[in-house]
């Protein structure tokens, strides 16, 4: 039987300030509704959540960062939620949040259907982006790569 797989993102953004201070208010409030969003979404698998269904607690790339790692059935998948309401009106505004960032802040990589990425493993990838730029272990939205076979 052929091996089908699913498509891991992880994105990481800066914060301007806690998630407690009144200029991320905007940003908190909507959380809960993206979240939805995605998890009603076609095409959607999996996220990275904690007891409560958020994943703010997650500091695994240090105190000043939040994370958002999914698993989606395929590429056309994603980008369809991604150009969608909510996501789209919220992300509009990701500067009022967020830092720039010198180094890559998303990844995207094949995993074996039903394979639930680590944080570790996507740290990786966002490693390899940094090193060597887009390429089938790693790869971006500007810069795809289709699935191998293993």
């Amino acid at each position: 039987m052929m091996q089908t797989y699913h498509l891991a993102q992880i994105n990481i953004a800066k914060l301007r300030a806690p998630l407690t201070d009144p200029l991320l208010a905007e940003f908190v409030t909507n959380l809960d509704i993206v979240n939805a969003a995605a998890e009603q979404a076609d095409g959607f698998s999996w996220r990275l959540k904690d007891n409560s269904g958020a994943a703010t607690h997650f500091r695994h790339f240090g105190p000043d960062f939040i994370v958002n790692m999914s698993v989606w059935a395929d590429l056309h998948s994603l980008r369809k939620y991604i150009i969608s309401e909510p996501h789209r009106a919220i992300m509009m505004k990701k500067q009022n949040w967020f830092l720039p960032m010198d180094t890559p802040h998303l990844a995207l990589w094949w995993v074996p259907s039903g394979t639930i990425p680590t944080l570790f493993e996507a740290d990786e990838k966002l490693q390899m982006l940094f090193k060597s730029g887009p390429t089938e272990d790693a790869f971006t939205f500007q810069h795809t790569f289709p699935v191998l076979d293993a």
